[in-house]
């Protein structure tokens, strides 16, 4: 079970990878920043079934270390307008931030694997995630309103 879930942390940060490339050739907008995280937060109602549900201590510890981890993705995605448009900027560090995450997560994962239940891991790890993407994606929206506003001409009153 381990292996198979390491897998597919693996293939699905492969898929960010390729999904982020791709979106800094297309101009972005509010929509494109702020549903990712919207349909993520449906995977909280794996809380309503008990063994998934981790204890405050671990709840604490996952939301910092996501609230860490989101420092260094908000440090990479910078917006640049284009035009009209506003595009994400390509960074060469995402790809190894990307990579350094996976091998943390993969670390965490071997160490902590052998004395949490793999279901409460599961739900720390999403709370890892999700405190991870959040904040990551609110700094990315201010940033975006930002430029957004630059794009508008002035409103004379």
């Amino acid at each position: 079970m381990a292996f198979i879930t390491s897998l597919i942390a693996v293939v699905m940060a492969f898929f960010i990878f390729f999904v982020r490339m791709k979106a800094s050739e297309k101009p972005t907008n509010a929509k494109k920043i702020i549903l990712p995280p919207l349909f993520m937060s449906t995977g909280a109602l794996m809380f309503i079934d008990p063994v998934f549900r981790v204890t405050r201590g671990e709840l604490i510890e996952a939301v910092i270390l996501g609230l860490f981890f989101s420092l260094f993705l908000i440090k990479t995605s910078k917006f640049e307008i284009r035009g009209n448009d506003i595009y994400l900027k390509r960074s060469k560090a995402f790809i190894w931030i990307l990579l350094g995450l996976i091998v943390i997560r993969l670390g965490l994962k071997t160490y902590l694997g052998r004395t949490i239940d793999y279901r409460q891991l599961s739900g720390m790890f999403y709370l890892l995630a999700f405190s991870m993407i959040v904040p990551w994606r609110i700094a990315m929206y201010v940033s975006y309103r930002k430029l957004a506003a630059q794009l508008k001409p002035p409103v004379l009153t």
